[in-house]
């Protein structure tokens, strides 16, 4: 099953993934998005690794509870959704070129 399979080269090509990976992580997490929902009356930044990390709110929604919670909703899911995408387009260009587990051969125009 394993015959002519260079073990060594498997090896050194893991070793090359897990040090991109890991230098993926470090990247994102000086990664910042920032997502905004009515107009700018509420801001959501978030890490590259999907950490909300500061909320910004206009003092004219603190007396209006459903106005802010629809707000704070619609920015988090948007800044979360910037942040995931993020993370899948670094996972492919980890691979740019070379090793891409998701190729079926083919070639691409």
């Amino acid at each position: 099953m394993f015959e002519g399979m260079d073990m060594g080269g498997l090896q050194k090509m893991l070793e090359e993934v897990q040090k991109k990976a890991k230098e993926f992580e470090e990247k994102s997490e000086s990664v910042e998005f920032t997502a905004k929902s009515g107009g700018g009356l509420v801001k959501v930044t978030a890490n590259g690794k999907g950490e909300i990390i500061d909320i910004d709110i206009d003092d004219s929604l603190l007396e209006d509870k459903e106005a802010l919670q629809i707000l704070l909703i619609s920015a988090i899911n948007d800044v979360l959704k910037m942040a995931e995408q993020n993370k899948k387009s670094a996972a492919m260009n980890m691979f740019g070129g070379g090793f891409n587990p998701f190729s079926t051969g083919g070639s691409q125009s």
